[in-house]
């Protein structure tokens, strides 16, 4: 009897609604064992962590009219939830690429797809950025459908030692493939502050750059080095110490928000990398072939419409959406990451 009593050892306890470590919220990195915990996250307009709902599931899938047989591309395959509706279009025939820069998620989600029966018969993984979209052309022959979304991946954002966020304790990182470049960290050692002031305002249109980069820089010089996701917090709290108490909680959150954005955008190239993939995006598409972008926020959004606005033209697109499409107030209520996308699409001639 005292044997068994040793032997036998309690599960660790899930710590209430708000664990501190992200680790301790295993109910939802086991979606499959906890269902009904995810579906309570999801209820409340949140995502379980570890997991990312796809955005604009239906409104993708009802422009890309995905037939059997067709090949088709997800430039960006994050959770593979895109992916997977799209496979399920396919019924067995044709083949979908997919491609993301993140050597992390990538392997998780390649499980997870190959647990849903769609193996390398129909879809083939690859670890490049879309930007060299055109390297698939002698391989693929040719897309009758492309979706990107450009969102970072939940995944991304909830994981504290990515640091993609203000709001868990994290090194200061940012990279999507962090065995490239340099992370946000370093990033910010050996920048000025009109650079500095600059990024803010062309990546996250920031109202106070010139506050948030002057204490920042400050802070660098008074051999302060900012390498965490709380240090860059503390910093953007005290460049807007002025504004009135009543304002400022909301004004720093935002601006929290906007300036890991700005960095993000930054170390990782985004713009440059979706001019390229904007400008060789035609090369690989076949007649009539329909292509969908999510963006997030304006500068994407300015981006992708003149680069679909420019080869509509020149003739390249036969038709263009004029309008954006929106997710719908239910989608936004069931998931407020929703809230910011904007979809634009173009059929080639």
């Amino acid at each position: 009897m005292e044997n068994q009593e040793q032997q036998h050892k309690r599960r660790v306890r899930y710590k209430g609604t708000h664990p501190r470590s992200y680790k301790e919220k295993y109910k939802e990195l086991q979606p499959e064992k906890y269902a009904d915990t995810i579906e309570k996250v999801i209820q409340k307009g949140g995502t379980p962590a570890g997991m990312h709902i796809s955005i604009c599931v239906q409104e993708i899938l009802d422009f890309l009219q995905i037939q059997p047989g067709q090949i088709g591309l997800d430039a960006t395959l994050g959770y593979g939830g895109h992916s997977s509706k799209m496979l399920g279009c396919l019924e067995g025939k044709g083949h979908l690429y997919a491609l993301d820069v993140d050597p992390i998620e990538i392997k998780k989600t390649k499980e997870r797809l190959e647990k849903m029966d769609y193996k390398e018969d129909i879809l083939t993984i690859k670890q490049m950025n879309f930007a060299d979209v055109d390297q698939l052309k002698e391989e693929a022959g040719g897309f009758d459908f492309v979706l990107a979304d450009l969102g970072v991946s939940s995944m991304q954002i909830d994981n504290p030692e990515r640091g993609f966020t203000y709001k868990f304790e994290g090194p200061l990182d940012l990279r999507l493939n962090p065995e490239k470049g340099i992370s946000a960290a370093e990033r910010l050692k050996d920048i000025s502050q009109p650079e500095l002031e600059g990024m803010l305002i062309e990546n996250s249109d920031e109202p106070y750059a010139k506050e948030i980069s002057n204490t920042i820089i400050s802070e660098i010089r008074r051999g302060n080095p900012i390498t965490t996701t709380t240090q860059l917090q503390k910093a953007v709290e005290k460049a807007l110490v002025r504004i009135p108490e009543k304002e400022r909680k909301e004004m720093v959150k935002k601006s929290c928000a906007r300036t890991f954005q700005a960095l993000r955008i930054d170390v990782n190239s985004e713009f440059e990398v979706l001019e390229a993939f904007m400008e060789k995006l035609p090369t690989v598409l076949n007649k009539g072939a329909r292509v969908a972008i999510l963006t997030f926020h304006s500068g994407e959004d300015r981006l992708v419409k003149k680069a679909f606005q420019r080869f509509y033209r020149e003739g390249v697109y036969s038709e263009i959406s004029k309008d954006v499409i929106r997710p719908s107030a239910e989608e936004c209520a069931r998931n407020s990451r929703s809230r910011s996308t904007k979809m634009r699409w173009a059929i080639k001639a």
